[in-house]
């Protein structure tokens, strides 16, 4: 039995699914990832991604962070891929209890999914420093300079930044899934970057799939492991 076959036939025979997804998931739908090379930061940027999205940053120069967020953070024309719809269609016929992302874009409820769980936010969602009033994105995208609230607050995305914590509830909910999942499939995220990729260390079943093009710290763990596409590969499933 391949691999494939394999995946295929344990997620026909459960009901508690659970995925856990990276930033491959969304770059099959044309977002790029931030950390990959791209030589657009080293004409324009003095600072690397990760100085730029950090809180220190964020605070002491607004302005250009704003710039760098804009640019490369938002990609509002993007559309779900054939992964994204294939965890939307699990979650309606039962099968999936709920999604785990470390991405921001919205990608999951834009294909239908409802049970997401954000670990690093979202940038659909924005809010007022001050007094905490909520703006979509059109608001930040659309704003000169850093985005301003009616009551003068400075407009934060609703995102994790480097040097921040991840929301605990969010977190805790995350655990309580993947401890009690049947199946755990961990796709499109090289499990480098923590706390979130400790996660799937709270798996406690015999069906840990990861998904990925290329190999992670986590295969040798795994019961089972599909290289390739996110999205050819759950086309097929």
């Amino acid at each position: 039995m391949t691999e494939l076959e394999t995946l295929k036939k344990w997620i026909d025979e459960s009901d508690n699914i659970v995925f856990f997804g990276g930033a491959g998931v969304s770059t099959e739908s044309g977002i790029p990832d931030f950390r990959s090379t791209d030589g657009l930061y080293n004409q324009k940027y003095d600072y690397p991604p990760e100085t730029i999205l950090g809180h220190t940053f964020f605070c002491s120069r607004t302005e250009e962070f704003f710039r760098f967020y804009r640019d490369k953070m938002l990609y509002l024309d993007a559309e779900p891929n054939a992964a994204h719809k294939k965890l939307a269609q699990w979650e309606s016929e039962g099968k999936l209890k709920a999604v785990i992302t470390q991405n921001i874009d919205g990608l999951h409820q834009k294909a239908g999914s409802v049970n997401v769980l954000e670990l690093h936010g979202s940038v659909l969602r924005n809010y007022c420093e001050d007094c905490g009033k909520f703006y979509d994105v059109e608001t930040v995208k659309d704003a000169e300079g850093v985005p301003a609230c009616s009551c003068g607050g400075t407009i934060k995305p609703d995102v994790v930044l480097y040097e921040e914590g991840l929301d605990n509830k969010t977190l805790t909910s995350a655990v309580r899934y993947i401890q009690e999942a049947d199946v755990l499939i961990v796709g499109g995220t090289s499990l480098a970057v923590y706390p979130a990729a400790g996660l799937i260390d709270y798996y406690q079943g015999k069906k840990l799939v990861l998904v990925n093009k290329t190999p992670t710290p986590k295969d040798g763990a795994a019961n089972l492991v599909v290289q390739g596409s996110i999205g050819q590969i759950f086309e097929k499933l």
